[in-house]
């Protein structure tokens, strides 16, 4: 199969689609006629078979539509790091009440968590382990009192 790379950028109405590896181009109505249109158009111009023709899409956007994308992609890098660390905090704030010796019910309360994630963290700590041996927790039971370590 050969994989030509084309780039489609709005022009009117339409979409204007180059391919540069064969000093062609087409258009496309929308951006799902793109691959079609374009693996046709070089078809014809290569009398290869369309079934053995790749095409890879490369939109050209406007330069302030670009910022957006940028620093919207920008912002959720950010909010999946932020989203990491309260998970962290969340199993960290299980593990020490659990040292401290609450309930996996009562953890779960006093998070607002159900009883059910608060053994869920306690049991993914546990079977993670840690580099620290004082912080090593036991699965626990459902409903098991938990016991400093």
């Amino acid at each position: 199969m050969t994989t030509y790379q084309v780039t489609a950028r709005r022009d009117g109405k339409f979409w204007f689609v180059q391919i540069p590896a064969i000093d062609g181009a087409t258009q496309a109505r929308t951006l799902a006629e793109i691959p079609a249109m374009a693996t046709d158009y070089i078809a014809i111009m290569t009398n290869e078979d369309p079934s053995n023709i790749g095409v890879e899409v490369e939109l050209v956007l406007p330069e302030t539509v670009r910022k957006h994308i940028d620093r919207a992609n920008t912002l959720r890098a950010k909010e999946a790091e932020a989203r990491a660390q309260a998970a962290q905090e969340v199993q960290d704030a299980v593990r020490t009440l659990s040292r401290d010796g609450y309930t996996v019910r009562d953890i779960g309360a006093a998070l607002d968590v159900s009883y059910q994630r608060a053994h869920q963290l306690l049991k993914e700590y546990s079977e993670a382990g840690s580099s620290k041996q004082l912080a090593r927790i036991p699965a626990k039971k459902k409903g098991a009192v938990a016991k400093r370590v």
